[in-house]
């Protein structure tokens, strides 16, 4: 019993740590693993192709996906569908409901040394085959 209580007297003339959160935020830790990125292939194609499934599987239901269909003319992604909006419901506090989703710009990482921005045009019919192939688990 005397342990705790000197535990509580020593703590009682240490300093505080407060932050005044939201306007001052504290730095993310270089280990942090919980700010989502959308991933690129090294052509530059993102890696998300609307499948909605993060969505589907998210406890909290924070994450919106809608996906469109690939053109041609217009191709983000080496699948039929890419995700045209990308939402997740992030922040911790806001003030504003807008200030707490973090959108698609916000998410998708840069565009890799010797890939291309999106959207990419293509040939008809084709892609940019640098794209890793799924291998079929009959062969």
């Amino acid at each position: 019993m005397l342990r705790g209580l000197w535990t509580t007297f020593r703590e009682m003339f240490t300093k505080p740590v407060t932050i005044q959160y939201p306007e001052t935020k504290r730095p993310v830790r270089t280990r942090f693993k919980g700010r989502h990125e959308l991933k690129r292939y090294d052509n530059g194609l993102e890696k998300c192709i609307g499948c909605a499934l993060c969505a589907a599987a998210c406890p909290a239901d924070a994450i919106f996906v809608e996906a469109s269909e690939n053109t041609d003319d217009e191709r983000y992604s080496p699948g039929e569908r890419y995700a045209s909006t990308y939402e997740i419901n992030y922040e911790l506090s806001f003030t504003d409901r807008a200030d707490a989703i973090y959108t698609k710009d916000m998410l998708i990482v840069k565009v890799p040394a010797g890939g291309q921005s999106t959207p990419q045009k293509v040939a008809p019919g084709s892609f940019d085959r640098s794209i890793p192939e799924m291998k079929d688990p009959t062969d």
